[in-house]
């Protein structure tokens, strides 16, 4: 029998090779469904577009734990070309949970369920969505997550038990003026002074200084062919962070009335809209203790770091925000990451695989227990 620690070097490397952007993880979902029946998990696929659900079912009375992965791959531009490159990790969480999942399947479990989720789209920040729409998580009491870090943040032989993820949203808006003659700015409404007003307005916006929070717009296009003629319409977009739930709906509204009450000032109008994101992270206590406790028997004392706070988005939220009740943890993994997530040419030491591995099954053995 393979040992865990090559298995899970093995299973990263198949998935390493088979990058796939979100939604069209086809060969990567295939792969990891296949696994999983082969293990002897009831399977299902194209949850969410394409992810996958493996259940393992004790027969008896318990909790149901889903322990949740992402698998998509991120899109880049290499020498010109588009490419998709596995450059934040997915293929390690993936592999990991896969392993787990095989072990747990050879020894079973001795109360309740487990289900094994590989969602895709984490990337789009809405691929947590659309499993929840397809009730993934309907009979779920208990998820755990788990991410590679980068090497500023923990190094091999360290993890963190709560990586807390800031709330992460965009906003467009599009002002309306009214065109007109360049010799003749009178008889229109100039869409970029209402754009202008628009982004002092933002820049104005304050919030608890206690809480971070930022609003900055990333996106100002106005203006057409002829340069002489009052421009009538601008585009803008901004990004929106907080590491609280309440102070992010706080900073839309507030912003929202930012920019429609500029371009009044100038008798231009706005629409004003989100168009996408995901929450901050919500965790529950005694999870993030188990967690605590499960580094420190995997890792020692020494590998044990404080909660890590990360203005970086993760849809993974989704699932308390949709499900209260649900008790989560998500669990940040040294593995020397570098240069940094995201870069195309993000290594990371696969060694560090084995421990998340074994911090996963400590988990599960004190929430539905294993098997001898």
């Amino acid at each position: 029998m393979t040992d865990l620690a090559t298995r899970v070097k093995e299973v990263w490397a198949t998935l390493h090779a088979m990058p796939e952007v979100g939604f069209e993880e086809v060969k990567t979902s295939a792969y990891l469904a296949e696994e999983l029946r082969k293990a002897g998990y009831q399977v299902q696929t194209g949850i969410g577009g394409t992810g996958v659900v493996g259940v393992l079912d004790s027969g008896k009375p318990g909790p149901v734990l889903a322990l949740r992965a992402d698998m998509d791959a991120l899109g880049h531009i290499v020498d010109g070309k588009p490419c998709a490159i596995h450059s934040c990790g997915h293929d390690a969480h993936s592999a990991m949970v896969l392993t787990v999942a095989e072990e747990l399947a050879r020894k079973g479990i001795e109360r309740g369920k487990l289900k094994i989720l590989f969602q895709p789209a984490e990337e789009k920040l809405f691929g947590a969505l659309r499993v929840i729409e397809d009730g993934a998580i309907d009979d779920v009491d208990m998820v755990v997550g788990i991410h590679l870090r980068p090497i500023q943040e923990a190094r091999v032989g360290q993890a963190t038990p709560a990586l807390y993820h800031g709330a992460s949203y965009i906003m467009e808006a599009t002002i309306h003026g009214l065109t007109a003659h360049g010799a003749r700015p009178h008889l229109g409404i100039n869409a970029i002074d209402a754009a202008a007003a628009a982004v002092n307005a933002v820049n104005a916006i304050h919030m608890n200084p206690t809480i971070p929070a930022t609003v900055k717009v990333t996106k100002l296009h106005a203006g057409g062919a002829a340069l002489n003629a009052i421009p009538d319409k601008a585009v803008m977009a901004l990004d929106l962070r907080s590491q609280d739930n309440g102070l992010m709906d706080d900073l839309i509204k507030k912003t929202t009335r930012a920019i429609e009450a500029a371009a009044a000032t100038v008798g231009a109008t706005a629409e004003v809209k989100v168009s996408g994101g995901c929450p901050a992270a919500e965790y529950d206590n005694d999870m993030v203790e188990l967690a605590k406790e499960a580094i420190t028997d995997v890792l020692g004392p020494a590998g044990l770091l404080g909660p890590i706070t990360t203005p970086g988005g993760e849809d993974f939220h989704f699932f308390v925000k949709h499900k209260p009740s649900i008790k989560a943890a998500y669990i940040g993994l040294g593995a020397d990451a570098a240069p940094g997530l995201h870069h195309p040419e993000m290594k990371f030491n696969p060694d560090a695989l084995i421990n998340g591995v074994n911090i996963l099954l400590y988990m599960v053995d004190k929430l539905v227990g294993i098997k001898a």
